[in-house]
């Protein structure tokens, strides 16, 4: 699970990195997107 977890952070990361986010503000918001993303799974929701 914890390999699930890490493997789908990693993704997100890296998804978020990829796109067209040109502004710090746009970087947070997707990071904390991430976040919530990662929580709700960790949660089993």
């Amino acid at each position: 699970m914890k390999r699930f977890v890490f493997s789908l952070l990693l993704l997100s990361f890296s998804t978020v990195f990829v796109t067209a986010c040109h502004t710090m503000e746009g970087v947070g918001k997707d990071v904390k997107e991430v976040g919530e993303e990662v929580e709700e799974t960790a949660k089993g929701q």
